[in-house]
């Protein structure tokens, strides 16, 4: 069992940045693959990034693609989200996801335990 709490959303401005983390408890943290996802008002959770055990392996959607980076620190049972160059359609809330598979996984579907999610809200 994972519990992951998100923290460090709020209010942005257009080509700033903010930076999200995910506090993850258990000890078995490090096996785990770990995404991203935001889901905007009236529209499903999508897929925002995601990174695999060893944390070599990134995969980013093309949206976010170049202004975001995910991170962890398996040492800390952490996991971030840096978040530059805002737009005002990065508006949503944010979700960390963790999966019993090490490897990256896109879809919301192959992840077994989810935060409460943190609200980011950039504004133009």
């Amino acid at each position: 069992q994972v519990q992951l709490v998100e923290s460090g959303g709020g209010l942005g401005q257009t080509g700033g940045s903010l930076r999200l983390s995910c506090a993850a408890s258990g000890r078995t943290f490090r096996y785990y693959g770990m995404g991203w996802f935001r889901q905007a008002p009236g529209k499903d959770r999508e897929f925002v990034a995601a990174i695999s055990r060893y944390s070599g392996d990134t995969y980013y959607a093309d949206s976010v693609k170049g202004r975001f980076t995910i991170s962890r620190d398996n040492a800390k049972n952490m996991v971030a989200l840096q978040m530059n160059k805002l737009k005002p359609e990065d508006t949503a809330v944010y979700y960390c996801a963790a999966r019993g598979d090490p490897r990256i996984a896109t879809g919301v579907i192959w992840y077994d335990y989810w935060g409460q999610g943190t609200q980011v809200t950039v504004s133009s």
